[in-house]
């Protein structure tokens, strides 16, 4: 594949995952287009990724806004004439700790708004576009979790809407199919950013207990969804899973 001409959204671009994939593609030579609400944090990532040799542009976006999702699509539509992929990557884990008899609902909402709406309002965008180019298709790559497979305590909005996550991942593949649009999740656990710093000073267990969590460097999530961009059209993958060797996921801990 020639990455050279490839353009790329990607939402929840001013920190974390989403940095850390934009600058990847960028070395790679892909255009990125970079969402998110913070204006100081998109130009910050948007310099990473010249720096890494290719080009970026920052673009406003509050996923959960219909209005503003759309503004992205026709931003991309307008200056590049297409959309090669969308790393789907926005997300909240919402107020942590709180068991479920507690959790306000505002506070649901404000998780199921910008996990699960916003993420099929940015995929909604991204089909409407690939479905319309020449030539026709694309890539969707979801960011999932681990707990889109197995919760942690207190984290009743986050895990439903990565369950969510999954099914809107099989749903969109199924529907792409006709026109070239092949679409993937991934899922990742204890990835190195700001969003799991908790884990490296101690996180409830499902026994009760606090403890240290190991973590990876993020530069592996962002390879792994590189490599999963990178695929000709013709092969997907639909789901991967990438995560610290020894955190408590798989077994009993």
């Amino acid at each position: 594949m020639d990455t050279q001409a490839q353009i790329a959204v990607v939402t929840g671009a001013g920190s974390g995952i989403g940095r850390a994939v934009a600058v990847e593609l960028a070395a790679a030579g892909w255009t990125v287009a970079l969402a998110g609400r913070r204006a100081e944090p998109l130009e910050e990532t948007a310099k990473l990724a010249e720096a890494a040799g290719g080009a970026a542009l920052a673009v406003v976006t509050d996923v959960s806004s219909p209005t503003e999702v759309d503004a992205l699509f026709a931003t991309v539509r307008d200056t590049y004439g297409r959309l090669d992929l969308l790393f789907n990557n926005a997300g909240t884990f919402g107020p942590g700790g709180v068991p479920t008899d507690e959790l306000g609902y505002a506070d649901w909402q404000s998780v199921v708004q910008v996990n699960v709406t916003g993420a099929f309002l940015c995929a909604q965008g991204a089909y409407r576009l690939m479905k319309s180019q020449s030539p026709r298709g694309g890539r969707i790559i979801n960011n999932g979790s681990i707990s889109a497979h197995a919760p942690r305590p207190h984290s009743v909005a986050y895990t439903t809407t990565k369950h969510a996550m999954t099914g809107l991942t099989k749903s969109l593949s199924l529907d792409g199919r006709p026109y070239g649009i092949a679409v993937g999740q991934i899922d990742i656990g204890n990835a190195a950013t700001d969003m799991t710093h908790r884990m490296q000073t101690g996180i409830l267990q499902a026994n009760g207990e606090l403890a240290v969590e190991p973590v990876m460097d993020v530069t592996e999530v962002a390879r792994t969804v590189h490599h999963m961009a990178a695929l000709p059209l013709a092969a997907n993958i639909p789901f991967a899973t990438v995560m610290a060797t020894t955190m408590p996921y798989l077994g009993r801990g």
